[in-house]
């Protein structure tokens, strides 16, 4: 009898969605025990979100400052480890970065193949760099990763997402689409439940290998690579000013959320477009590097 383990924390129920799908062919697989977990922090954080409340976990999203969460009812040892995160300001969320840094996790994750499973806006490199960082750590193996994203083009998701995050509100309005993935996606991503099944079958967890490879489970936009590093590098500079404003929900940190709330819509509705049509200008002259990026950034699990 083959054991998995599937973890997940999502608000939304948007990721949640995309893991039943994945989930549901194991949950049918001869010879397979599959436990579905919901990871659950201590202190539950509020969906919709309201407006300082959500920039006041940007620095520990940023800086990887986990919250304590709830001990899962889990046994001590599985075949294979499904883990399902959304992206925070660029980072696993704070509930999964607090399990990951628990000692139940630990014990967990020890030598196992970790297959982790993103759904998001359309930046989630830094996350899985991250990601990457923390199963390391805990000594385990990434040998695939899932990515579904978000229906509408970069530019719209910047309105959509924070919309969504903040109201709840996710219809289509104006010329805006609906904002998350496409229902037609998270449908079609039961086809890695049931290629993870036949894996299973075979023993092929134990390679440590790509179980999910050539199968469209991962796309880089090369384009947006530059965008994400840069914006990385500016919420690592403003997440320490807001921390060293004071503590969350402080008048000092709060003063300061406004202000990079301010610069974070001038650079969205200037700099932002602007670097984008200035990559797409000069990405043909610099081909070979994207391609690298993108080869690398697509590992394990390639198309």
């Amino acid at each position: 009898m083959k054991k998995v383990l599937v973890l997940y924390y999502s608000q939304s129920g948007q990721l949640k969605s995309v893991m039943d799908e994945i989930v549901a062919p194991l949950s049918r697989c001869d010879n397979v025990q599959c436990d579905y977990l919901k990871i659950e922090p201590e202190t539950v954080y509020p969906y919709p979100w309201p407006f300082y409340a959500f920039f006041n976990v940007f620095p520990e999203a940023v800086y990887l400052d986990g919250c304590p969460v709830k001990p899962l009812e889990a046994e001590e040892d599985y075949d294979l480890i499904i883990l399902g995160y959304t992206s925070w300001f660029l980072s696993p969320s704070i509930p999964i970065t607090g399990f990951l840094q628990s000692g139940q996790a630990e014990k967990l994750f020890k030598n196992k193949p970790v297959v982790t499973v993103i759904a998001c806006r359309d930046m989630w490199l830094m996350a899985q760099e991250k990601m990457k960082k923390l199963l390391a750590g805990l000594g385990a193996h990434l040998v695939d990763n899932v990515v579904l994203t978000d229906q509408g083009k970069s530019l719209y998701t910047f309105v959509t997402t924070p919309r969504w995050m903040l109201t709840g509100k996710k219809d289509a309005f104006w010329f805006f689409p609906r904002a998350g993935v496409h229902k037609e996606e998270i449908s079609a991503s039961s086809r890695f439940g049931e290629r993870l099944c036949n894996a299973l079958q075979h023993d092929e967890e134990r390679s440590n290998l790509p179980l999910l490879k050539n199968m469209g489970a991962v796309n880089v936009n090369g384009k947006l690579i530059a965008t994400e590093h840069i914006a990385h590098r500016s919420f690592l500079i403003w997440s320490k000013l807001i921390k060293k404003a004071g503590p969350q929900y402080s008048k000092g940190r709060n003063v300061v959320i406004t202000i990079y709330a301010f610069f974070l819509l001038t650079l969205v509705l200037t700099v932002v477009p602007l670097n984008m049509l200035i990559r797409k200008l000069i990405s043909p002259f610099r081909k070979k590097a994207l391609d690298k990026a993108v080869r690398y950034y697509e590992q394990p699990s390639g198309r």
